[in-house]
């Protein structure tokens, strides 16, 4: 199934549509992976938000894309539990880095992944850039990806 995406600051979001984004971040994020903390953590205010949704118009994957000094941080990153094992986490970071590359030209892309999907984010280019730590009860690791050469 090929994901229709989006990309654009919190403010061009309708109320439903961040109605929706954040449903799915507190689905996954609080309920599934049983993670208590603020999702709304004001960073999404500086964001651009990085949504695919199916033919109906459902919310099925997300990113946000954080400006920062050093470069763009990708966060937030999640499929829909109905949508897993068809691709579309790939499809969703492909997109992410291409948005990154297009909005941030020759700055490195970084992310905080969960430590058990380090292969699958370095697959996509990330290499870690520290070593694992906790953050709200999860193994995670900070990885980074550098530009692509023309």
């Amino acid at each position: 199934m090929a994901l229709t995406w989006t990309c654009c600051a919190l403010d061009a979001l309708g109320a439903r549509e961040l109605y929706a984004l954040l449903q799915l971040r507190s689905e996954v994020f609080v309920v599934e992976q049983r993670c208590i903390y603020l999702d709304p953590d004001g960073q999404d205010l500086m964001a651009l938000h990085l949504l695919g949704r199916d033919a109906s118009g459902a919310l099925l994957a997300c990113a946000r894309l954080i400006p920062t000094a050093a470069g763009p941080k990708i966060g937030r990153v999640l499929t829909a539990p109905a949508a897993r094992g068809a691709g579309q986490g790939r499809a969703l970071m492909q997109r992410a880095i291409a948005e990154c590359e297009q909005r941030w030209p020759g700055q490195a892309s970084a992310l905080s992944a969960q430590a058990h999907l380090q292969g699958f984010y370095a697959s996509l280019g990330f290499v870690p850039i520290s070593a694992v730590y906790d953050e709200d009860g999860i193994p995670h690791i900070d990885m980074r990806r550098e530009p692509q050469q023309p």
